[in-house]
């Protein structure tokens, strides 16, 4: 039998009392008002039997005067409870008990004497049974009391008790509601993946002049003021900071930017006053710290132009250079935009550390998604190392959204069943196809990469091969790499003649590796304005390195930067972009809030890492650099400096096909086309001397429509003659001399 949980009636409220069936209560054992401990899902309540009034079995009403501080913010509702959830317990009478109390605000808990406090609170709990860590609601006396934390009891081997008149009341500390309530939001902080390392970093820098003041000062050590958090959008900082503040047991104060600026002149300043005046207030109780939600908007850098925010900025840095050592709070401030912070704040004694978080790697999002598959219904099935391996430049809120958008497609899939389906990895693949990184959704080289495979590229065995040596087996045989010292090279060019399917190789590599694939032209980087197409260069591999292992594809490259011995003006720009590129591919562009993961910041903090052998480990390692890849039909319009071995290490040839590679091509183009049976591939093969791919796969199109122009539409197989119909009245694209200059690598 179970039982319904049912609301309380208003004539119990504040009773402690319990109403249950006589007959449930006869089974039990219990006589009127005996103890009993209801176990609900999130803790427990403590209170006295009692019958129904109407004497109906199958229903429970309960009285939460005594619960766990769980059930105050989320009380239970439409539940229905196993008659083996509701348990006798003794409660003896108790010779003295512990207390934190609760109050209405800090007026109160300064301006009224502790044995008023004491009389009152005494005079309320007399005559209740209480739990130990169990919370006393107080609300129904209309008092400024609200709440008696029952920290511990006279009793070792009994947790509950009866408190009488002759109970020593001992009172441990005085909170205030507001404080007390964050801090049970705090311990309601959902788990954070991958963040580990940057939790114990944060946390060590709040754990010591928060709870250890008295022995920095004894080491004649100023306390921190503030914490500056960095990192790109989702990457989890306000999640991170509510979970650690948690852990160290302090209150939150929240600030976003936009909440403080007020439309009359002065309004914003005060704001920002009254802020950290309920800072030190909440400081009085405990530790606390302020966190100041999107910085850059509320701090941006002071210009003469807007007098209202160069005055908020003033006031925030006189605020934080007027706290003393008797303001027990720490400052955090979190921002993806630290460039566009005020100098001022970025120094010591204001914000003395910056913790720098980066896009998750490798192993960081291996963490985050088995946290994230953990609350889900996920198969046996799912890989999620290869899940992580395939979300590069991913962070927390885009892999949070995959798992979402998996989810749904499973609930599609099922809408007719029993709504039991589980997730599974075609669930997966097909959410991928929706969710791209958010570091991606601006990018000027994002593209829709249409999947081509290895096998439908006719021929070119050893380019293939080349490839996959330089993309694919980093990624798939990371230790060989690492034990050999091996690194993935910067870039690949791959040159020669037009047709010869350059950029359909490249689509395949991309598409085996499963890493991120960022395409540019000439038009997406050209600008009119004197600087623009650099910076969107430089912008370009900074989003590359963001979502790294990645792969950047420069087609056309001849057109994009062209040769510095040409004699070029050495201002074009042209000239420019070669010296960004440059720049770029040998590391110097790389900025200091790109980091990944917290290998600098533990290196700084002489904390030593422990660097296993696992293949994730080592893939990280191995695929931490950009990919380049470069095509072109005239690699000698290229600038020497740019084909030097650590830029573009592998020089590839993309001959033209011969004969045994024509028929590979030719296979692969009428594979899904209805030839004959009269059909001779070889002899076609024989006959297209100096044809490209692209040629071959035009006379196959063209020999298809001659086929249904000389059928009247009713064609239904591509006859053979129809080939040499074509063949006789096309000719190839290449020529003896243009295959010849292609024999000499460009050096």
């Amino acid at each position: 039998m179970s039982l319904r949980l049912l609301s309380l009636d208003p004539s119990d409220r504040g009773s402690q009392r319990c109403r249950l069936g006589p007959g449930l209560m006869s089974a039990m054992g219990l006589s009127l008002g005996s103890p009993l401990l209801v176990s609900l899902p999130g803790g427990s309540c403590l209170c006295t039997a009692w019958p129904r009034p109407d004497l109906a079995e199958g229903f429970l009403q309960m009285d939460l005067k005594c619960s766990s501080s769980r059930l105050i913010s989320h009380p239970p509702t439409h539940l229905c409870l196993d008659p083996g959830q509701l348990t006798p317990v003794p409660c003896p009478k108790l010779k003295g008990v512990k207390i934190t109390v609760v109050v209405q605000s800090v007026d109160f808990r300064r301006c009224t004497p502790l044995r008023l406090v004491h009389e009152l609170v005494k005079d309320m709990l007399k005559g209740l049974y209480v739990h130990q860590e169990h919370v006393v609601n107080l609300e129904d006396f209309d008092t400024p009391i609200r709440y008696v934390v029952v920290e511990s009891t006279s009793l070792d081997s009994v947790r509950s008790g009866f408190i009488t008149a002759k109970t020593t009341v001992e009172i441990v500390g005085i909170q205030t509601v507001w404080h007390y309530r964050s801090r049970l939001r705090e311990q309601d902080t959902v788990p954070l993946g991958g963040l580990d390392e940057v939790s114990a970093s944060l946390r060590e820098m709040l754990q010591l002049p928060l709870l250890y003041p008295a022995t920095l000062r004894s080491l004649g050590v100023a306390c921190p003021r503030g914490v500056l958090l960095v990192g790109p959008p989702g990457v989890g900082k306000t999640l991170l900071v509510h979970r650690v503040v948690g852990e160290v047991g302090a209150s939150l104060v929240v600030v976003r930017g936009p909440e403080v600026v007020g439309s009359r002149p002065g309004e914003s300043e005060e704001k920002l006053r009254a802020v950290f005046e309920r800072a030190r207030s909440a400081a009085e109780e405990g530790p606390c710290v302020l966190f100041l939600d999107e910085l850059d908007s509320l701090c941006p850098k002071r210009t003469s132009s807007s007098a209202p925010e160069n005055r908020l900025v003033a006031q925030l840095l006189t605020l934080m250079d007027g706290m003393d050592q008797s303001d027990q709070f720490l400052i955090v401030g979190a921002t993806n935009r630290p460039d566009s912070l005020d100098p001022a704040l970025r120094r010591p004694g204001r914000f003395d550390r910056e913790v720098i978080i980066g896009a998750p790697t490798l192993q960081q999002r291996k963490a985050i998604l088995s946290v994230l598959c953990a609350r889900m219904p996920v198969c046996g099935g799912v890989d999620v190392a290869e899940l992580a391996q395939r979300t590069p430049g991913y962070v927390g809120a885009d892999l949070s959204a995959l798992c979402r958008e998996a989810a749904m497609h499973a609930l599609r899939e099922n809408l007719t069943g029993s709504g039991q389906q589980a997730v599974s990895t075609k669930h997966f693949q097909e959410a991928l196809k929706s969710v791209q990184p958010s570091c991606l959704r601006s990018s000027l080289g994002r593209t829709e990469l249409s999947p081509v495979s290895w096998g439908q590229i006719g021929g070119l065995d050893d380019v293939k091969l080349k490839l996959r040596q330089s993309i694919e087996w980093p990624m798939r045989y990371p230790e060989a790499f690492l034990r050999l010292g091996l690194c993935r090279p910067r870039g690949v060019l791959l040159y020669g003649p037009p047709g010869c399917a350059k950029t359909t190789l490249v689509r395949a590599a991309a598409t085996s590796s499963h890493c991120a694939f960022l395409s540019v032209s000439g038009a997406d980087l050209y600008s009119p304005y004197v600087g623009d197409s650099e910076k969107a260069l430089a912008q370009l591999f900074r989003q590359a390195r963001a979502c790294a292992p990645c792969i950047l594809f420069l087609d056309e490259i001849d057109s994009l930067i062209g040769s510095r011995s040409n004699g070029g003006t050495a201002n074009s720009v042209q000239t420019r972009l070669l010296s960004v590129l440059l720049n770029e591919m040998d590391g110097v562009g790389l900025k200091t809030q790109e980091r990944r993961g917290m290998e600098k910041i533990l290196q700084a903090e002489a904390v030593v890492e422990n660097l296993t052998q696992e293949q994730l480990d080592c893939q990280e390692v191995c695929n931490k650099e950009v990919m380049v890849i470069a095509a072109t039909n005239r690699p000698d319009c290229l600038d020497s400096a740019l084909l030097r071995p650590g830029r573009l290490d592998h020089i590839i040839c993309v001959p033209p096909p011969d004969q045994q590679a024509r028929l590979c091509i030719l296979k692969a183009c009428t594979e899904s086309m209805p030839v004959d049976a009269d059909v001779c591939l070889e002899e076609l093969a024989a006959k297209t001397e100096l044809y490209s791919g692209a040629d071959l796969e035009n006379l196959c199109k063209e020999a298809a429509l001659l086929a249904l122009q000389e059928e009247n539409m009713m064609a239904s197989t591509i006859k053979h003659k129809y080939f040499l119909q074509c063949l006789s009245k096309g000719s190839p694209s290449l020529t003896p001399q243009q295959i010849h200059t292609y024999q000499t690598p460009p050096r």
